[in-house]
């Protein structure tokens, strides 16, 4: 702290004019925390309101249709292997013919992309539009894998 020590016992005590700084340093560096802190906090969210909506959730199918893409470029249809000459009717008998189910596609991540697109083609030729690929989830922290529910859906 800024002062002085009396030499004089008998003198009256002078004012000092010197700033003592100690204490605004106190307060920047607590400032500085303060900020430091909040900082990332303010710029992860953004803030909106968001429109509401009066559209029911689509249930989950309890059943869910999973049409799996393998590596070897085989078709199957739930557990059962098909040919893709017989697609479009394997897949009508499988829906009873609802055109409106919707179908999860799995592929394997060795397949090439064009062959996904060829497998949504075949889709779309039997008249099949509402499609949902499915994919696993990582974990960020500890690189796992675990299922998810489908993470895109294509309805065109």
């Amino acid at each position: 702290m800024a002062g002085r020590i009396r030499e004089n016992i008998g003198e009256d005590l002078e004012e000092t004019h010197e700033i003592n700084v100690t204490p605004f340093i106190d307060v920047i560096l607590v400032l500085l925390i303060i900020f430091m802190v909040a900082a990332p906090l303010a710029t992860v969210d953004v803030n909106i309101d968001l429109p509401g909506s009066t559209a029911k959730p689509a249930p989950r199918p309890e059943q869910p249709l999973f049409l799996t893409l393998k590596d070897d470029l085989s078709l199957a249809l739930g557990n059962d292997t098909i040919a893709r000459e017989g697609f479009a009717a394997a897949l009508d008998g499988k829906t009873g013919s609802d055109k409106e189910t919707r179908i999860f596609l799995r592929a394997d991540k060795a397949v090439d992309y064009g062959e996904l697109m060829e497998v949504m083609n075949l889709l779309r030729a039997a008249g099949y539009l509402k499609i949902a690929l499915v994919g696993l989830e990582t974990t960020p922290a500890s690189g796992s894998t675990q299922p998810t529910s489908p993470s895109v859906g294509s309805e065109p």
